[in-house]
């Protein structure tokens, strides 16, 4: 059965629950129910993390060996530890992070700005070091197959809002493809534990880590509930957020099993790696796991034999990108690793918060069911695309479905819940990442970025500061795995379009390859043109405008669903190619007039080859 849930506690970054679904689900519980009213704590500042104990240095070269190794490493300690007491705290050493970075632990607690004056401080004092920051806190960022909660699943739907998946599963389901989840670990969930694949604990300090022990080959999440005042003065305590579960199932929750929801990448695999624990995780176990994750050596760590080609980060903090986040994403990268990362739900600019302001990530908006940019979402030049996060800020509005623990504190039973967050948004991404390197795997990071972006799709709503557009999987991949047509292929004489042509019901209809021209009769004319093509078929059409006009091109499927598009600037050709899915289908070519010329000087070049 379903049953509804009081309202757990939000975490600290903005995540909400709402509802709790436990049991054994079937056709008729799966409509989604009336949420209860958000209850975020009251008097609580719902953002990331701004203090520390801990302190990152990384020096320019090794020390060499032997007594005079021994002498000059002692020299360098020396020195952070005298730093670190002129500013009233005493500094230990800790270990040696992957890339000769160290990490270093203070004796108390202090605000990011107060460890980056030590850091400096240090930087300033010894010529040898690189560079030193705080090792600041992140925490998480919250907030038709069988399977009987699909029809809660809007964010998957074949829709203006959702990101159509069941296209991209005519293509790929995900096979081969292992995405890595850096979040709170995972709960061995009945509906996610066959696609998860090794792991492990990333986190060092057991005063987070809550399971007694540091960083092991276990990555389950034992819960990350806190008690009041536990993570600083005021911290009032919230209950698991089993946050990690929640993401995996997201991405690959087994799919057509007749159980619970469907995942967007069901035959790919999840590597979970713990970070997050209790009162979050600290910069430089992240900075760790994306290595580790993405097959780089962490020292003191097995290998990784599961190295993953998409990291899933839906975690944050506040602040300007660090050299140590910098340099893992860089390794990672360096991997062949996507890097996806949550935007942050402060409702400011990206620029401030990271690892999502890094140089090299996808960073990821969150819309609700609307389709307009979520209240809580950052947003700003730095994002890259939206997807579906949830926005659940009334009764009427709804949030993202997936795998979770019915446990407050210590793991309990399986259950389905719906949260809100870019933390919700993200695994979106990064699940039709996967489902694009799958189908292509010889894509790069820069490739998987490019193409999300240029085959997202156009806002439906109001959202400002969004990225390129809205997630859409099955351009996605459509783009990961076109081709582009013999340009030798001899096309038929030019024709002329033939007005009206200005909706899909009265479209000019190309039965050939080759070229026409067409006229921007006024700059309220569209022109439509309809091409029937077989399975399988990649598609190129080239749009030439007047050298001062810009007209845009798009392709929309027999549906009516843009499933291509390019808007370059005036005088500039417009290209798109397409493969199209697996059944044979009607498409519409478009051209919109946005500016410069038109009636008689408003002539246009149209090819279209296949």
């Amino acid at each position: 059965m379903i049953r509804r849930s009081s309202t757990r506690a939000a975490l600290a970054a903005g995540l909400s629950t709402v509802v709790v679904l436990t049991g054994v689900a079937t056709a008729q519980a799966a409509a989604p129910q009336s949420p209860p009213a958000r209850q975020d704590a009251p008097g609580v500042d719902m953002t990331p993390a701004s203090v520390t104990d801990r302190l990152i240095v990384r020096y320019r070269t090794a020390t060499p060996g032997g007594s005079a190794g021994v002498a000059a490493e002692s020299k360098r300690r020396d020195t952070v530890v005298a730093e670190a007491a002129k500013h009233g705290v005493a500094a230990e050493y800790s270990r040696a992070m992957t890339g000769g970075a160290q990490v270093w632990q203070l004796d108390r607690t202090l605000s990011d700005s107060d460890v980056a004056a030590i850091a400096a401080a240090v930087e300033a004092a010894d010529p040898s070091v690189e560079y030193a920051e705080p090792d600041r806190i992140m925490v998480p960022m919250a907030e038709a197959p069988n399977d009987p909660l699909w029809s809660s699943q809007w964010d998957l739907a074949t829709s203006a809002v959702g990101i159509d998946v069941r296209g991209a599963w005519d293509t790929t389901q995900g096979a081969g493809v292992t995405v890595a989840v850096i979040d709170t670990g995972y709960r061995p969930h009945a509906d996610l534990a066959a696609n998860i694949v090794g792991g492990y604990d990333m986190i060092a300090d057991t005063s987070i880590s809550n399971d007694g022990n540091g960083r092991d080959s276990d990555a389950s999440d034992p819960g990350d509930w806190t008690v009041a005042n536990q993570c600083g003065t005021g911290w009032p305590g919230y209950d698991s957020s089993w946050h990690g579960t929640h993401v995996a199932g997201t991405i690959a929750a087994v799919t057509g099993n007749g159980a619970g929801v469907a995942g967007i990448a069901p035959a790919a695999k999840v590597l979970p790696v713990r970070v997050l624990g209790q009162c979050g995780g600290y910069t430089s176990d992240i900075a760790d796991a994306m290595v580790w994750a993405s097959g780089g050596s962490v020292s003191g760590v097995p290998a990784n034999a599961n190295p993953a080609r998409v990291l899933n980060l839906s975690l944050g903090g506040s602040g300007s990108c660090d050299s140590t986040s910098q340099n893992a994403i860089n390794t990672a990268r360096a991997n062949g690793a996507v890097v996806v990362v949550a935007a942050g739900n402060s409702a400011t600019d990206v620029s401030s918060s990271s690892p999502a302001n890094c140089s090299g990530v996808v960073a990821v908006a969150a819309y609700g069911p609307t389709g307009a940019r979520a209240y809580y979402s950052n947003y700003g030049s730095l994002v890259d695309l939206a997807a579906p996060g949830g926005d659940m800020s009334s009764a009427t509005s709804n949030g993202i479905i997936s795998t979770l623990n019915s446990g407050a504190t210590t793991p309990g039973a399986d259950s389905y819940e719906y949260y809100q967050g870019t933390s919700m948004a993200t695994p979106h991404v990064a699940g039709v990442a996967a489902l694009m390197i799958a189908a292509n795997p010889s894509l790069t990071p820069d490739q998987v970025e490019s193409l999300l972006k240029s085959s997202a799709q156009p806002f439906v709503a109001s959202c400002s500061g969004c990225g390129a557009g809205m997630l859409d999987a099955a351009t996605a991949v459509a783009a990961a795995t076109g081709t582009v047509p013999d340009p030798g292929t001899d096309p038929d004489p030019a024709v002329s379009e033939t007005e009206p042509n200005d909706s899909r019901s009265t479209a000019d209809v190309v039965s050939a390859p080759g070229d026409l021209t067409g006229t921007m009769g006024s700059s309220s004319d569209t022109d439509y043109y309809s091409v029937s093509l077989a399975a399988r078929t990649s598609l190129s059409v080239t749009l030439t405008p007047p050298s001062s006009s810009d007209y845009d091109l798009y392709l929309y499927n027999s549906s009516g669903r843009v499933v291509a598009r390019s808007i370059n600037g005036t005088g500039q050709v417009d290209s798109i190619s397409y493969t199209t899915g697996s059944k044979t289908a009607t498409y519409y070519v478009r051209v919109v007039y946005y500016s410069g010329a038109t009636g008689s000087s408003g002539t246009y070049g149209l090819s279209l080859s296949w």
